[in-house]
């Protein structure tokens, strides 16, 4: 597994990577000066072909290499999301899978003040993933789920023209998300149970696989 990151706005400080491996039970580090916005993210079914060039079957940064440098993920991709230090101190955080799945993930706050509660994803969308929201490899196994909206392209699904609106209503694929993950990001406008705060400066634990 590869663990990429990227910085959300531009007076963002770019962190001292942008990607590394990580094997199963390993742990790593990172420091962030606030204010930060940015997102995290794993990648998975990676190698590096003939020719040098690192890929990956699941939120490839098409960097060709380990790390994005700035790139985004191709979709679908599990999130975990920052806002650090941004609005009156407070950190904001979520897990989102308006991007569709690829691999469960949590995200804790270690210290801090306030509620600080957990945000998780612990569940395999991938096991119960519709077939038309279905990545596969090439021996057939799915390997991500794709939300309605990178499937469909339509405004209803990714709440926008009409639908450019908080009271967008999630569907029937939003819902797929939501019921196996309660705490995560399934929509655009799913803030109201998916939106976690901390104060006082605390560590966070992201956790794949959690």
């Amino acid at each position: 597994m590869k663990l990429c990151l990227y910085k959300c706005r531009k007076k963002s400080t770019q962190l001292s990577t942008t990607g590394f491996a990580l094997a199963s039970r390993a742990s790593t580090s990172l420091d962030v000066q606030t204010p930060w916005s940015g997102r995290f993210w794993a990648q998975t079914g990676c190698s590096t072909n003939t020719s040098g060039w690192f890929s990956c079957a699941t939120a490839d940064c098409a960097s060709g290499q380990v790390t994005c440098n700035g790139n985004g993920a191709s979709l679908p991709v599990s999130l975990v999301e920052f806002n650090v230090g941004m609005f009156g101190g407070r950190d904001f955080y979520d897990v989102s899978l308006v991007d569709g799945f690829n691999m469960p993930v949590s995200v804790s706050p270690d210290g801090g003040t306030g509620i600080c509660h957990t945000s998780t994803c612990p569940m395999d969308v991938n096991a119960v993933c519709p077939l038309e929201l279905q990545q596969k490899a090439p021996d057939g196994s799915v390997i991500a789920c794709k939300s309605a909206c990178t499937a469909f392209n339509q405004p209803q699904y990714c709440c926008t023209g009409d639908f450019l609106t908080p009271a967008c209503p999630p569907t029937n694929y939003s819902m797929i998300f939501k019921n196996q993950c309660p705490q995560a990001y399934s929509y655009a406008y799913d803030d109201v149970n998916s939106t976690f705060t901390c104060s006082g400066a605390p560590n966070y634990v992201i956790t794949f696989c959690p």
